[in-house]
Parts: C-alpha cells; structure tokens; sequence
C-alpha cells in the first residue's frame, strides 16, 4: 500500500439528544504522530471507533488515501482500544498468532510476527502465561502488539500509554516513532499531556465533541498569552499589580508569574522588579500544553 493519510471529515454522532460528535474534522498525515487530546467524554473514543468502523457516523465520512473506508482497507488499520479487548484466559502467544490469522497472516507469519513483538516489548518471559495474569503494563503491551501483529498500515490508539511504567513508555514511544518514520499515520489519545507534547507531530483538542484547537504545539502555544518568571526575592506581595497589561497568576517565595500580553514591556516589568531589591531570574514563557488545554477546554465552557 502507498503512504497515505486518514481524514477525519465533518463527522456528527448523536445518541437521542446527547451530541457525541458535530462537525469533527481533521487529518492524520502519512509518517504524522497525532495527539487527540479532551477531557473525559470529550468524543475521542466515539471518534476513533467510527474511524475504525465499529460505529456508524450519523454523518460525515472517514477516508483513506483520499478514499471512503470499506472492509478490506479497515483491515489493514492496527486499533488499540482504551478498555482491553483481549482474551483474559488464552495465552499471550496464542493470542496474538490468533489476532494476525484474523488479520490474514499465514500461520508461520503469524508466528514469526508474534514472535518478534513479544520479544521486542518485554513479554518473552510471559509468551505462555494467560493474560488475566498479567499486570495491567503488561497487559497494555499485549494490547499494542495486538495492534502491531499485522504490520498495519495505519495505527489508531485509544489511551495506549495508561498503566506503563516509564520503561514501558520509553518503549512504546520508539515503536510509535519507528512507525511514523515508515510514513504511517499514527493517532493516539491521552491524558498524559506532558507525554503528548513531547512526541507529537500536531495535537488537536477536543470538547463537547467538536475539534476547538488543531496545530503544532508550537502554534498552539504562539496564540497563547505568555508568562513572565520573576524571581526577586526581597519583593513585596502585589509588587506588580499596578503594573499595566499584567495580572499576577501567582506569588511564592518571592517567585512571582505573571501574564503579560505581547504588546507589554517586558523591560518596564523588570524595572519595577529591580526596584524591589536584587531579580535572579527574568524570563518569559509560553504555556504548556497541560496550561494551554486547560485554558482552551476553559474558554469554550463559558461561551
């Protein structure tokens, strides 16, 4: 198969008169790891299952390679679902040369598959134990090799990271990377933003079912107001809050944060610093993506 992109097209899901999707919309690049981040009941689940064929769209379309989704494309997608989709009595070897049969796989290619991803996530010591008697890690690792046994050509994860300890994390995120270095679209939701910022491409941001941020993290957080970083440690409390275009977010221990639009003088802040006493520290800061999404996620609830 060609490199291709997955599209995510204006899809809408209702349940009665809940709204699980309106108009989501965004586009996984060929070789792209993309972070689909929102809180709980956000619609990222909702999203990746209609991607994935499991619920139907009330509207819109999911395409691949610039075509709509049929049965022999889906087969050739690796899903990794939040809730585990494995079977808790079968043996971890059993199962994955059972899922790559499923996915079409010989059985000495399903065999040399499962072979190499257990070795390849830690598990070689486990190949013939039963999943229920696994740790929740390791059941998670069973999971993305279910996900990895065909050599998909797109990879849709739903909270993949939950459970792993940073070994575990380390691990995955090279699979993950390898993966989008062969030109596969890679899709992951997580709560672990820190993890997102780190290894994504582009995040997307999602609340009440619709996509209200899209970009770089870097683009994100350029459209976000900046943090000032003052350490002056002989100031005041409410040293800077005559100054104008700042607000003070918090003061400790003569550490103060302020938010400063970019039209402030950031030498004017400094000056009124200095005259509290000596500063060790002035910098200016964009948000994190954790800050950023809380505001984003903030802003959209009180429209």
């Amino acid at each position: 198969m060609p490199q291709a992109g997955l599209e995510i097209d204006n899809v809408s899901k209702r349940y009665g008169d809940v709204v699980a999707l309106s108009d989501m919309t965004f586009e996984v690049r060929p070789g792209e790891l993309f972070g689909f981040v929102g809180s709980n009941g956000a619609g990222k689940t909702t999203t990746m299952r209609i991607a994935l064929g499991v619920l139907a769209a009330d509207s819109g379309e999911v395409r691949w390679a610039g075509e709509p989704i049929t049965l022999s494309t889906r087969r050739r997608f690796g899903y990794m679902p939040e809730e585990r989709g494995l079977y808790p009595k079968m043996k971890v070897l059993d199962q994955l040369v059972y899922l790559a049969r499923l996915h079409g796989l010989s059985v000495n290619e399903a065999h040399r598959s499962a072979e190499d991803w257990i070795a390849r996530l830690g598990l070689k010591a486990r190949r013939e134990d039963e999943v229920q008697k696994l740790s929740l890690g390791n059941q998670q690792r069973v999971q993305l090799a279910a996900a990895l046994i065909h050599d998909p050509s797109v990879l849709v994860l739903d909270e993949p990271f939950s459970g792993l300890d940073p070994v575990a994390v380390d691990v995955m995120s090279q699979v993950l990377k390898e993966k989008t270095a062969a030109g596969i679209p890679v899709v992951f939701s997580s709560h672990q933003l820190d993890l997102v910022q780190r290894l994504c491409d582009r995040v997307g941001i999602v609340d009440k079912g619709r996509m209200v941020a899209c970009g770089t993290v870097d683009e994100l957080r350029a459209g976000a107001p900046a943090d000032l970083i003052v350490h002056a440690p002989q100031a005041p409390p409410g040293w800077a809050a005559g100054i104008p275009g700042v607000s003070v977010v918090s003061e400790e221990d003569g550490r103060t944060v302020l938010r400063a639009g970019d039209d402030v003088d950031d030498q004017a802040v400094l000056k009124a610093a200095l005259a509290t006493g000596p500063v060790h520290e002035f910098s200016r800061r964009r948000p994190a993506l954790t800050e950023l999404f809380r505001n984003v996620v903030t802003e959209e609830g009180v429209r």
